[in-house]
């Protein structure tokens, strides 16, 4: 994979198009990423080892329709986390359990709209 001129979006040589298998192998493990993460609204954890599956994998998602999926799922986990520790700074107030219960509802929107776009083949 090369990048054109200004450096700022990469452009696949032909060694680069997916093969079956490998199209097949990647949309299987973003499926499993989601399914982590959606694992993740009743145990954290998952959502940590979705994330570090991302980062690894994310070089051979470029160029794909399911690298837009794989940054969707960094973001989502990111901004989660940071939401999550908002909603611990406000935990003694009403405010703390607000923020919390509208990034769980957040967080499972995103996963369900991510999910779906996969399903249908698409990028997110």
């Amino acid at each position: 994979m090369s990048n054109d001129q200004f450096g700022s979006r990469p452009i696949l040589a032909a060694s680069d198009v997916l093969s079956v298998e490998q199209e097949r192998r990647l949309r299987t493990l973003t499926h499993v990423l989601y399914g982590l993460y959606a694992l993740s609204l009743l145990s954290g954890v998952s959502a940590v080892v979705a994330v570090i599956i991302n980062y690894v994998k994310r070089r051979d998602a470029s160029g794909t329709l399911y690298a837009s999926h794989f940054s969707w799922q960094i973001c989502t986990f990111w901004w989660s986390l940071g939401l999550g520790a908002l909603s611990l700074l406000f935990q003694g107030i009403f405010l703390g359990k607000l923020i919390l219960w509208g990034t769980v509802l957040w967080v499972a929107y995103r996963i369900i709209r991510g999910w779906l776009h996969l399903n249908d083949r698409k990028p997110i």
